[in-house]
């Protein structure tokens, strides 16, 4: 029903959500997303009254829309240790993926607290489709339940898993990217920051989708210009910061706010994406401005009129030529 609803004429979307056409500048909030995030804000929801479990099923419901994966992927489910519970670590490949190809290693968006490896399903599998190269998506412990930095060590735990592992699975060590969308995209960078501060190897490159850099939240777009109304809030972000970190202190910590990490020198190649109507936006810019400051190679683009989340809903016309054109970026850099 969704998808025939935001397949409507602009106009009338926008009539439907009850609202002129949001502006922020030269920015025009693309109708399907007005219409989305109206629906959204007329739900009214007490963020502060929602336990990390309602969030998270009422996220894998929204998730769950026509999200069919192509015939030509194929997938395989590894199992890692940790100092608590086994986590799920799935693999995408298809026929046209070669021996000894490149790998994405890729962690979920959803704040550290919310989304899985099954909410990102179809992206990891389109993402393998569109790359032509091996993904593999972790399911980290969340928050609470295992507060920072245990989501982190995961995916540390996972790069060296990859690493040691690398000619069963047949892909190229030397050849391995990380990448996430939101607080995946946070993870990712600090992947990197943490193995270079110990002096390892680094990833080929990165993918940081709207990634969180900052949690100290103080820039103009999650403070004023998007901190509601555009599906993810202010509020919603200080919740996720809440649950995930253990002392406000930690929010200084860089592997918790990339951004304010000593030195970006050396890190990876990076795509860096951000979307117009995100309270992200400005942190993810100020994070590709610093990188490019350091020396580091960045292909940096802001879809104007899109929200956050965006990655994950194909199905709004035009995402679809966008994801595969940020596939494209990420491609040149591997």
């Amino acid at each position: 029903m969704l998808n025939l609803l935001l397949k409507l004429p602009g106009w009338l979307l926008l009539l439907l959500s009850g609202k002129k056409q949001k502006v922020l500048g030269e920015r025009k909030l693309n109708p399907a997303f007005q219409f989305i995030a109206s629906a959204s804000e007329r739900l009214n929801i007490d963020v502060g009254s929602l336990t990390p479990e309602d969030f998270r099923q009422s996220y894998e419901a929204q998730n769950d829309i026509d999200k069919k994966l192509s015939k030509k992927i194929i997938t395989k489910d590894h199992y890692l240790k940790t100092d608590g519970p086994e986590i799920l670590l799935r693999e995408y490949t298809n026929s046209n993926v070669p021996e000894g190809c490149p790998a994405l290693l890729y962690f979920h968006g959803g704040g550290w607290v919310i989304g899985n490896v099954e909410t990102h399903n179809k992206v990891c599998a389109d993402l393998c489709e569109q790359l032509n190269m091996k993904i593999f998506s972790l399911d980290y412990r969340l928050s609470p339940e295992y507060k920072f930095p245990a989501p982190l060590d995961d995916c540390l735990n996972a790069y060296e898993w990859l690493l040691n592992n690398a000619s069963k699975l047949s892909i190229n060590k030397e050849n391995l990217s990380v990448g996430g969308d939101s607080a995946g995209g946070n993870l990712s960078a600090a992947v990197s920051l943490v193995r270079k501060k110990e002096g390892a190897s680094l990833p080929k490159a990165q993918l940081l989708i709207y990634p969180v850099t900052d949690l100290r939240f103080l820039t103009k777009s999650i403070q004023e210009e998007c901190a509601e109304g555009f599906l993810l809030t202010k509020e919603i972000m200080e919740w996720f910061a809440g649950h995930y970190l253990n002392s406000e202190s930690e929010i200084n910590d860089y592997r918790a706010s990339p951004l304010l990490a000593e030195s970006l020198e050396g890190l990876p190649a990076t795509v860096l994406v951000t979307a117009g109507f995100d309270p992200l936006r400005d942190e993810g810019l100020a994070f590709s401005d610093k990188l490019k400051e350091s020396g580091v190679e960045v292909i940096y683009k802001e879809y104007p009129s899109y929200i956050h989340g965006f990655f994950n809903m194909p199905q709004v016309p035009g995402v679809a030529k966008d994801i595969r054109e940020i596939a494209s970026m990420f491609s040149s850099l591997i």
